[in-house]
């Protein structure tokens, strides 16, 4: 069996490996993985390893999408609604000894948010300080000597600290290093771009169909049980379904800090479940290429596509090297990572019971996610320029033709984004 073969057989593993798993089993394994967007940063196995470069070839390039790390939750309400339901239910006396505790942790927790809604927690400054330290161990070549690194973010503070910390561990790498942050309104058509009016069609009819989802998996009767002692006050006073996820929500984002008291006792492991596969399939229909809305939605993403091409060709045309960074959300990261067809993120599903076996949300957007394209080229004389793809540090799949993966002709993939997006 040859080295190249077995390189391609680990790119089709890697691709498949929702398939290979039961989603079920995992969450079952880490309540923490059905938490979707608010799943913590997930660092690459200790021996995972990046395949080398082709003989003769040395990076000199990297350009960077990426989302800010761990945060607060953002509404008031995500803490004020479920607390407001559980303190009138004790004034009247309805709380099982779990639906009290469960008051007293989410409003002493709530009572730590003050001022703080929406912020970047200790541990998403962290998870960045890790991702830019690895940038500079995977490749030196790109951050040693004489460089230039141009880091760029949306308008919201949390991007910025997470550009901040990144940027923090290059300069500790190569205090020589020369780097320009910025962050501005006139950054955001590219770095958070409005959806198109026809993705915004594409799309609107996707809330029926998740609230569809949501009545067959979730059942909120247990739930409710541990929570009230009293059934006929929930039916008479509660909406049940609601205040299952707004809880869900809040104990799926503990983990975005050091001192979150868990909240998992309140949920089962089928229950977790179902509540992920109902938050999978939304996230599906809204930002991947849901063929139940068109394909359109990772479109919204053009003008950052374009980004990466111009600021490639800018490089490579002007024989630099360096890096380019953007930091932002994951609602940007991820129809990103299906217009690019980054590993199976543009998986094509229009069974949407099976969906859970084929696309896993949180393993594109996950707190702290980013895309690299990493650019090589020969060390001596001319040759083509290629490019492999990291999805949250993993190698990963390109859609085009290559016999030296996970290493690919940019020349190739340049034309198949620009046909892809101009047409």
């Amino acid at each position: 069996m040859t080295k190249q073969f077995l390189l391609l057989a680990l790119t089709a593993l890697l691709c498949t490996t929702t398939s290979a798993q039961s989603m079920k089993e995992e969450i079952q394994k880490d309540f923490n993985r059905s938490a979707s967007n608010y799943t913590a940063y997930i660092v690459p196995e200790a021996d995972y390893k990046l395949t080398p470069a082709p003989k003769g070839y040395e990076p000199f390039y990297l350009s960077h999408y990426g989302r800010h790390g761990s945060r607060w939750l953002i509404g008031k309400g995500d803490f004020t609604d479920p607390i407001d339901i559980l303190t009138q239910a004790d004034h009247y006396g309805k709380l099982t000894p779990d639906g009290k505790k469960t008051l007293n942790l989410v409003s002493s927790f709530y009572d730590k948010s003050k001022d703080r809604l929406g912020d970047l927690t200790k541990l998403g400054e962290r998870q960045h300080h890790g991702i830019g330290k690895r940038m500079t161990e995977h490749f030196p070549e790109i951050f040693s000597g004489n460089v230039y690194v141009d880091a760029r973010s949306t308008v919201v503070i949390r991007c910025i600290l997470s550009m901040i910390a990144e940027c923090e561990e290059l300069m500790a790498f190569n205090p020589k290093m020369r780097i320009h942050n910025d962050a501005s309104e006139c950054y955001q058509y590219y770095l958070n771009a409005p959806r198109p009016d026809k993705v915004k069609e594409a799309i609107k009819d996707s809330r029926s169909i998740i609230n569809d989802y949501r009545l067959r998996y979730v059942h909120p009767e247990r739930f409710c049980k541990q929570l009230f002692n009293d059934q006929a006050y929930v039916a008479n006073n509660i909406n049940a379904m609601r205040l299952m996820t707004e809880l869900f929500a809040v104990a799926a984002n503990m983990q975005s800090h050091d001192d979150g008291p868990s909240l998992w006792y309140l949920f089962t492991a089928d229950e977790c479940y179902d509540l992920w596969r109902v938050n999978n399939i939304d996230w599906y229909l809204r930002y991947a290429a849901a063929p139940a809305t068109g394909s359109l939605a990772p479109f919204s993403q053009v003008e950052l596509l374009r980004n990466f091409i111009s600021t490639a060709d800018t490089i490579v045309s002007g024989h630099h090297k360096g890096a380019t960074l953007r930091f932002g959300h994951e609602v940007v990261v991820m129809p990103l990572s299906c217009l690019m067809e980054l590993g199976n993120s543009a998986t094509l599903v229009d069974d949407l019971d099976k969906l859970d076996s084929q696309w896993v949300n949180y393993r594109i957007f996950m707190m702290a996610s980013n895309i690299q394209l990493v650019f090589y080229r020969p060390k001596k004389g001319n040759g083509d320029i290629l490019v492999k793809a990291l999805l949250n540090e993993r190698e990963v799949s390109l859609p085009v033709k290559t016999n030296m993966a996970p290493y690919y002709k940019w020349d190739d993939l340049r034309t198949y984004y620009l046909n892809k997006i101009d047409n």
